[in-house]
Order: structure tokens, then C-alpha cells, then sequence
């Protein structure tokens, strides 16, 4: 009953963080308030009995790509966002952009569902290696020599990002 009451508890913390992420016009707020969804989160997968993927993410998630976010938030040093800013001219406002982005929103909806019905008829869990899928020694083993190129794009990646953020902040000072 315990576990039950816990996870609805930080299902709600989860949903509610979340959707107060893309509701604030502070983008600190949004960035403070990511990091308790990522919390919520990372208690959810302790109650599922994954503390290794709980210890990731908020090691990998709400403390390395937090920090990033935060400091281009305070190398941009946006402090919110003003309706003044934007007429209605500009290229976000145009409706054909929204129908995009309501377009991609059904196309995601389309592939969660398929997820969840390919994935109704497995029993178990999918692991790399042998029996003990749930060992730090065995996913370290999975994930280092079976995913070392994902990794080291998501590396650049988050390079690639971080020197956009520093171009954009330089752009803005020259205005």
C-alpha cells in the first residue's frame, strides 16, 4: 500500500513539474523546475527497483545537463519572456508552423502507442548480457561496448549546443 501511495505521490509531482516546466515565462524556473521532474522521476525508478538507472539520472540528467542548461540560460541572460518582443510578423507566429508542430505531436502519439503494443507481449525484461541484467558490472559492460559510438555522439552533441548557445549570446551583445 506504501509503495502504492509513493508512486502516485511522485507521479503527480512528475506530471505537475513537467507542466509547470513549459508554463513559466522564467526560463531559470524552468530549468529549477526540470530539475525536480528529474527528481520525481529518479524516484519512480527506485520504486520500480532500478536504483542504478535512478543514480543516472540525477547524476547524468539533473546534474550534468542541468549545469549546461543553466549556464546558457545565464550566458544568454534572457530573463523572461515579453509578449512586446514578438509582433505578429514573426516567424513563429505563423499558423502553418503550429499545424507542424501539431503534426509531430500526433506522430509521436502514433509511436507510443505502437511502443506499448509491441512491447504488451514480452514477459521479460530485455538485458545485454546473461541473467544478471541489473548489475552496474553488466550494464557498464552493455553500454561501453555496444554503445560507445552513441555516446560519444551525444558528446558533441551536447558540444555542439553549448558553442550554439555561446554564438547566440555573442549575437545578441553585437545588437
Amino acid at each position: 500500500m506504501g509503495e502504492t501511495l509513493l508512486f502516485y505521490v511522485f507521479s503527480a509531482a512528475a506530471i505537475g513539474t513537467s507542466a509547470l516546466v513549459i508554463g513559466q515565462r522564467n526560463p531559470m524556473y524552468s530549468v529549477l523546475l526540470l530539475v525536480a521532474s528529474f527528481g520525481m522521476m529518479s524516484g519512480l525508478y527506485v520504486l520500480l527497483d532500478a536504483p542504478f538507472i535512478a543514480v543516472t539520472q540525477i547524476v547524468v540528467y539533473a546534474g550534468a545537463l542541468m549545469v549546461l542548461f543553466l549556464y546558457v540560460v545565464m550566458l544568454l541572460n534572457r530573463p523572461g519572456e515579453d509578449e512586446g518582443d514578438w509582433d505578429a510578423a514573426h516567424p513563429l507566429r505563423k499558423p502553418g508552423l503550429a499545424r507542424f508542430g501539431a503534426g509531430l505531436a500526433l506522430v509521436l502519439v502514433v509511436q507510443l502507442a505502437w511502443a506499448l503494443v509491441r512491447t504488451r507481449g514480452l514477459q521479460e525484461p530485455v538485458s545485454g548480457a546473461g541473467g544478471d541484467g541489473g548489475s552496474v558490472r553488466t550494464i557498464g559492460r552493455v553500454l561501453f561496448q555496444g554503445y560507445t559510438f552513441a555516446f560519444e555522439a551525444t558528446s558533441i552533441l551536447i558540444l555542439v549546443a553549448l558553442v550554439g548557445g555561446v554564438y547566440l549570446a555573442n549575437r545578441e551583445e553585437e545588437r
